[in-house]
């Protein structure tokens, strides 16, 4: 009995120790760079809120496909066979205008402008919902606003999915491993998920924590800007001063980071 009761609080010890490092971490998609080391880092990109700008006139559709598969090779993201098309695993992905944009009706837009190819992901709100409905608090969102998720805190609930009004996080139905292996290469700088796990785009946080640019930014030919949203000299401020932009069900009060160029 004494010995069983010692390992339980060995066991429980090392959970415990597990616990606090994990929230002492940088929290990149999952927890890969202590906090300290990120700070001391001169690479470590920083911001205050980050956010994004997309300008819908120099997407279409070959480049959208481009951008998509860029994001999700580089985050391990399963490309299932079709007849998995309602277990499809999404980070960005392309819709028409009409569907992105359910708030901005107009009956008299034509039949080209309501079929644009919009790029949507992941919205980084200022108020997030999906960190409201997590009961485990494996979503959360991050100081510079970026909205992570810690994979193995998830218990697979779908709350979050259900909380989120723009349809960015996908449920992974079965071993997502398994929609890898005709994807060469994998990413071994990113975690793979397990089945049960809801995932989502990240802004790239990983790549922000060693001075780079998020992966579609970086294929998007200059279609899509990233940067401090709160700094007034950025790049990102001077686009949205220049262009009217909007938003994703802005009346939801949700505060979406992300802007569209239309």
């Amino acid at each position: 009995m004494k010995e069983s009761r010692r390992s339980f609080l060995k066991i429980a010890g090392v959970s415990a120790l597990g616990l606090s490092a994990a929230s002492n971490a940088h929290a990149i998609g999952e927890y890969f760079i202590s906090s300290d080391q990120a700070i001391k880092d001169p690479k470590v990109s920083e911001a205050d809120r980050w956010g994004m700008v997309i300008d819908t006139r120099k997407l279409n559709h070959k480049l959208n496909e481009k951008i998509s598969e860029v994001c999700h090779v580089t985050h391990n993201v399963p490309s299932l066979p079709e007849k998995y098309k309602n277990h499809e695993i999404k980070w960005i992905w392309e819709e028409h205008y009409n569907h992105a944009f359910t708030s901005q009706p107009n009956e008299f837009q034509s039949e080209e402008a309501a079929h644009a190819p919009i790029l949507v992901l992941c919205n980084h709100c200022e108020n997030p919902p999906c960190v409201q409905a997590c009961p485990t608090k494996a979503t959360f969102k991050r100081e510079d606003g970026i909205v992570l998720m810690d994979f193995h805190r998830c218990i697979g609930c779908r709350f979050c999915m259900a909380a989120c009004p723009y349809g960015s996080r996908s449920f992974n139905f079965q071993d997502p491993r398994n929609g890898l292996e005709d994807r060469k290469p994998t990413n071994p700088q990113f975690p793979t998920r397990t089945k049960g796990v809801v995932e989502k785009c990240n802004f790239c946080a990983e790549r922000l924590a060693v001075g780079e640019e998020p992966a579609c930014v970086e294929a998007s030919k200059g279609a899509i800007v990233f940067g401090d949203l709160s700094d007034e000299n950025s790049e990102i401020r001077k686009v949205l001063k220049e262009n009217y932009t909007i938003r994703r069900k802005p009346g939801l009060g949700t505060g979406p980071s992300v802007f569209y160029i239309v």
